[in-house]
């Protein structure tokens, strides 16, 4: 049997972040792990800046509540889960996802959670557990599972590493350069061709 595994933000979703920094004018909280590939030293970032302005959880649950997945995630999904089991795995946060996976049609996440406090201030976040991608797709083939992956950041390049087969999608140029040997893909009908490629079952792209 096979697993699809998909980052969430940059492959189904736009990047939280980049939104929220959008809205609040706070240009530094743009960067997400397409810029900085550690990220204990991303967050860590994010969470002082988020102090400095007086910004807490509310606010960013706020602007999530009026995002939606990227034109054509939710077709790319279902048509995924007709021919493989779906499971994504992703650095965002139980607190952030709810509204983003209801639009996608719940599909099982593998995130991590944020501490906040009493008057909603995001004092800390905590890993699932460390190089959490990998660890999953090496779990799955502790099940005797196949894994197809996709993804798009710094990030996910040791879970596209780990997998049977590793695709890079909207991802960018620096990423793709530094990772020649995961094909990049740009579109969802291409992904999907990637996806079909990658199986080792005949599975018709229609």
């Amino acid at each position: 049997m096979e697993i699809a595994c998909l980052d969430l933000e940059g492959v189904l979703v736009p990047e939280i972040w980049i939104k929220f920094a959008e809205q609040t004018g706070i240009d530094e909280l743009k960067a997400t792990t397409r810029d900085i590939p550690d990220y204990d030293v991303l967050m860590k970032q994010r969470l002082k800046l988020l102090e400095q302005h007086g910004l807490g959880l509310r606010e960013i649950q706020a602007v999530i509540a009026e995002m939606a997945p990227l034109p054509g995630a939710r077709d790319f999904i279902d048509w995924l889960r007709e021919r493989f089991q779906v499971v994504i795995l992703s650095d965002t946060f139980y607190e952030f996802a709810q509204p983003l996976m209801r639009q996608l049609g719940f599909p099982t996440l593998l995130c991590h959670r944020l501490e906040v406090d009493d008057n909603g201030k995001v004092t800390d976040y905590t890993l699932r557990q460390k190089d959490p991608k990998r660890m999953s797709v090496k779990a799955f083939h502790g099940l005797n599972y196949r894994v197809i992956a996709a993804g798009d950041s710094y990030n996910d390049t040791t879970m596209l590493a780990e997998a049977d087969a590793g695709i890079l999608f909207h991802a960018p140029d620096n990423v793709i350069e530094e990772f020649p040997q995961f094909p990049a893909v740009h579109t969802f009908h291409d992904l999907k061709m990637a996806f079909c490629q990658a199986s080792v079952r005949d599975i018709p792209l229609q």
